[in-house]
């Protein structure tokens, strides 16, 4: 039996919208915030998507995610900012962040933006599109000072957080978007797969006696396993570089690291993001050409099964996007039920 749920993205976006505004963000801040999680699950990144609604529910009721406000700029020069978000939520900081640093980038050919304590951005992917409809291009990087759940390589402790990365790219077609953890998987994965009772497709975490294990019963065992790096036991040395790379360019230099973090700041985020203009360095199309170029290679490499022809990354999630806009978002049954749970909790009912 099929207990798939199917609804709209307009139906779900205006749902969620009353949902937070119940539990007191102002319309603007709601708005973004349902805007944005629903962006995650049309591109498939499921558990970014309205899975997260039920955390930002309980935030903005207890005050961990500020309902109102705007973020402060702490230091600035032409090309680059610091911003402290104060607790704002991720979903709605970081497209103002965004069309900063491509206004600085129109101006300057580059725009950089750091922006720390701003509450859960969840999926990065959902951001980069307002950069690339621009011509640009935009790379971000997040951690969280507050989290310490993924082991550098030969260790069995954690020290940083899953720190994501994205990139976006314009061609004279659709964009590259690439969106992944710098961790083996994400916190979050361990937990659909836990929520789902199945093992996890490869081994992604490191118990308490050094083993590396599929099993995500094992992080919320008590000692928790914590996540690999990215590369796992054989190559996990180049994640920790990466995850270093990651946490100099955020933690670092927003000058608020895991020392300065607060209990109370929770899930809160620190991105790094910056914006780059082709046409600062190039004639107006000729990146565009290029980087067609560069796809048009990847997807022409000969597949090892023919049945699965060579992908560029994004190129899922934006048929999925296309594949759900027509049919309506799809919805597991583990996931609905976290709807129903934000339906109750605010009184709203699902669409």
């Amino acid at each position: 039996m099929n207990n798939e749920k199917k609804r709209s993205a307009t139906a779900l976006t205006a749902w969620s919208t009353k949902c937070l505004v119940r539990q007191g963000a102002t319309e603007d801040v709601a708005q973004a915030m349902a805007e944005h999680l629903v962006a995650g699950d049309l591109l498939g990144f499921r558990t970014h998507g309205l899975l997260r609604l039920r955390y930002n529910l309980q935030a903005l009721a207890d005050g961990t995610t500020k309902a109102a406000g705007h973020p402060r700029v702490i230091q600035s020069r032409a090309a680059i900012e610091l911003w402290d978000a104060d607790l704002l939520s991720g979903l709605y900081v970081l497209p103002q962040a965004v069309a900063k640093a491509i206004a600085m980038a129109r101006d300057y050919g580059t725009g950089t933006l750091v922006v720390r304590r701003t509450q859960h951005v969840a999926a990065l992917a959902v951001y980069l599109e307002q950069a690339t409809s621009a011509g640009m291009l935009i790379q971000m990087m997040c951690s969280t000072p507050a989290q310490q759940v993924v082991a550098p390589f030969g260790a069995k402790s954690a020290c940083f957080s899953p720190n994501p990365f994205a990139i976006g790219v314009p061609t004279r077609g659709q964009p590259v978007l690439l969106d992944m953890s710098l961790s083996m998987t994400a916190a979050g994965k361990v937990r659909t797969a836990l929520a789902e009772e199945r093992d996890l497709p490869y081994p992604a975490l490191i118990t308490p006696d050094g083993d590396y294990s599929c099993d995500p019963k094992t992080f919320v065992a008590n000692p928790p396993s914590v996540l690999a790096s990215l590369g796992g036991e054989q190559l996990g040395y180049k994640g920790t570089g990466l995850n270093l790379f990651s946490e100099f360019w955020t933690l670092a230099l927003s000058g608020y690291g895991r020392a300065e973090a607060a209990p109370a700041d929770s899930d809160a985020n620190t991105v790094w993001l910056q914006v780059v203009d082709p046409t600062a360095v190039l004639s107006q199309g000729t990146f565009e050409l290029q980087a067609e170029q560069l796809v048009a290679a990847v997807k022409s490499a000969t597949p090892i099964h023919p049945e699965h022809p060579v992908r560029v990354p994004g190129e899922g999630a934006l048929a999925t996007r296309k594949r759900q806009s027509e049919e309506g978002i799809s919805y597991s049954a583990a996931t609905w039920r976290q709807l129903e749970w934000c339906a109750d909790y605010c009184n709203e009912p699902l669409p």
